[in-house]
């Protein structure tokens, strides 16, 4: 009879609990309806978030929280999220839908959400069709504690204290939705964008995330490193603290995804087998990352 024997005490690697890390996208009722119904909702919530649904997130333990997307997070204007939410601007969300959104969900919102489940924190800057200088306001109206424009502003809509900021992405697919780029023009923007996401807290580092690749492009990975690397002071190779990876598993493909719910032993293990390729984009990836920071 074969015995497998676990040895609790026996570890010889860590999983970092980021990697089970979530994603809220303006994206159907992601946001609206389904975490945030507002203050005035019949539906039970504390400061606009559904307790139901926090509960149930509570109860799968959250590590991290990426907001506003996604695609969405390059048509994101911050500023229009802010404030009294009566005066707050109307848009239309171009990628999902053409739906109407009130900007009722905002950067307080979004912390509150935090707050709520006790997770860390992964803002998406928008690089596809914002400026450097909404960027850096907005990084600065986020973390700053001292005296400054953004910070007097945050004060001045109700938050007397800085948030903590965990994780900031600087762009989002910008090979696609966010911008249509190249890489070594996307690795240009990302070096002048990222220098204005200051880190104003030493102890409390903002984790810059640079977008990575679509699937098994290899040379987006390649032309990116090369391009922010290039005639880089050595002492600002730490520009970059994580590069994003993009792959979706659709068991019949992109055009049929199928449903979440209703699926048979046959998409199941198919999406399993597909799930597998992850480990080799890793690797892939992997060693051209390791040619540039070992």
């Amino acid at each position: 009879m074969t015995k497998l024997v676990i040895n609790p005490s026996k570890k010889q690697s860590k999983i970092n609990k980021e990697i089970y890390g979530h994603f809220s996208e303006h994206l159907g009722r992601c946001i609206y309806e389904g975490i945030y119904v507002g203050e005035d909702s019949q539906i039970p919530n504390k400061n606009g978030m559904r307790t139901d649904v926090v509960e149930a997130l509570k109860h799968i333990r959250i590590p991290v929280l990426r907001w506003p997307g996604g695609c969405f997070a390059d048509e994101y204007h911050w500023k229009d999220g802010i404030g009294p939410k009566e005066t707050r601007k109307k848009m239309i969300n171009t990628h999902w839908g053409g739906v109407v959104e009130d900007n009722s969900f905002g950067t307080h919102e979004f912390f509150e959400l935090c707050e709520q489940l006790d997770c860390e924190a992964y803002v998406n800057g928008n690089l596809g069709s914002g400026t450097v200088q909404e960027m850096s306001e907005w990084v600065e109206y986020i973390t700053f504690e001292g005296v400054s424009p953004m910070a007097d502003l945050r004060k001045k809509n109700g938050h007397e204290k800085p948030w903590k900021l965990d994780f900031f992405g600087v762009g989002n697919e910008n090979w696609g939705c966010g911008g249509n780029m190249n890489p070594d023009f996307y690795a240009n923007e990302y070096r002048r964008y990222q220098t204005y996401v200051r880190n104003y807290h030493p102890d409390y580092p903002i984790h810059k995330v640079c977008c990575g690749a679509n699937v098994d492009d290899y040379e987006w990975t390649s032309e990116v490193l090369k391009t922010t690397h290039n005639h880089c002071l050595k002492e600002l190779h730490g520009n970059m603290d994580g590069l994003s990876l993009h792959y979706y598993v659709h068991p019949e493909g992109w055009e049929i995804k199928g449903s979440a719910t209703d699926f048979d032993d046959k998409v199941w293990y198919k999406s399993l087998n597909k799930a597998l390729f992850m480990e080799t984009l890793i690797e892939r990836h992997g060693h051209i990352m390791d040619e540039y920071d070992p």
